[in-house]
């Protein structure tokens, strides 16, 4: 074995329980895994804004004040049981399926959307706090994962408890990918006020730098995949925001249903279109 293989798998030149059992139930990390991480968080924000600020109607003049208080929680709640199912389904499942993997991947997106939305807006974090809460916890996660399986590389999702691990690091991460970009987006006071075209550029500039220190550093892979990881959902969530958000603020105001179609369309089609391999088959 190969020392970049040695490392892509155990992180640690070890093999862990993790390694040793079942079957990796990722997919294999390429261009393709990345444009469609960013395609799901896109849907992530639009889809849960679709729901909690179209549909409950949170964000207008006129909605009821159970709305203006709890739109995001009961959005939160309904995401939360899809969430749930998600995990389960792919926890059960035996073998790495495309379709539940990525369905899972939309449901951290919507549940995290909806969760920063409402810890940020509704319980009036603000983005600054909400973003170092947040990050806070997707690093006690990642340590709490590698104390426990022995690693937090990718390659080693193939139990259930390195898969429960796995996904709430996700969760954890997708909300806080939510909190940052409105952070960085925002204006009047809430935030830096780089706007959403800017923001998208900042965060797409970042991705740049993690993908050439992957091909020109020795710096670990593992530790560059969870960065991107986290740096694709806020690209993903100002992308949405620009392109479903009202026009005074900047966005283009597109129609959320129409978009969440859309988006759900090309996703399926990448899918189809470019196979994945589980990502023990990448080496």
């Amino acid at each position: 074995m190969s020392e970049r293989e040695s490392e892509i798998i155990t992180d640690q030149d070890r093999i862990t329980p993790e390694i040793m059992t079942f079957v990796a139930k990722v997919p294999e990390i390429t261009l393709t895994f990345w444009i469609i991480k960013i395609l799901c968080t896109s849907i992530g924000e639009i889809g849960a804004d679709a729901l909690t600020m179209s549909y409950f109607g949170e964000t207008t003049a006129t909605v009821a004040g159970f709305w203006k208080d709890y739109g995001y929680l009961v959005g939160a709640g309904i995401f939360l049981l899809i969430f749930l199912i998600s995990v389960g389904v792919q926890i059960a499942s035996k073998k790495f399926h495309p379709f539940i993997y990525w369905t899972t991947i939309v449901a951290t997106t919507l549940l995290g959307t909806a969760l920063a939305d409402y810890f940020t807006r509704s319980e009036g974090f603000g983005y600054y706090w909400g973003s170092a809460i947040l990050l806070t916890l997707v690093i006690l996660s990642l340590v709490l994962c590698r104390l426990i399986t022995g690693t937090i590389d990718i390659a080693s999702v193939r139990t259930a408890r390195s898969e429960m691990f796995y996904w709430v690091t996700i969760m954890f991460s997708q909300t806080l990918g939510t909190a940052l970009g409105d952070y960085v987006a925002a204006g009047e006071g809430k935030g830096l006020g780089l706007g959403y075209l800017m923001s998208g550029a900042v965060f797409g500039g970042m991705m740049v730098i993690l993908a050439i220190l992957a091909y020109t550093t020795k710096a670990s892979r593992t530790i560059l995949f969870w960065i991107a990881f986290i740096l694709t959902r806020p690209l993903g969530a100002v992308t949405g925001d620009y392109l479903d958000k009202p026009i005074e603020d900047g966005g283009l105001e597109m129609n959320r249903y129409v978009l969440t179609a859309i988006l759900l369309v090309v996703i399926i089609a990448a899918i189809l279109i470019f196979p994945q391999k589980p990502a023990e088959e990448a080496h």
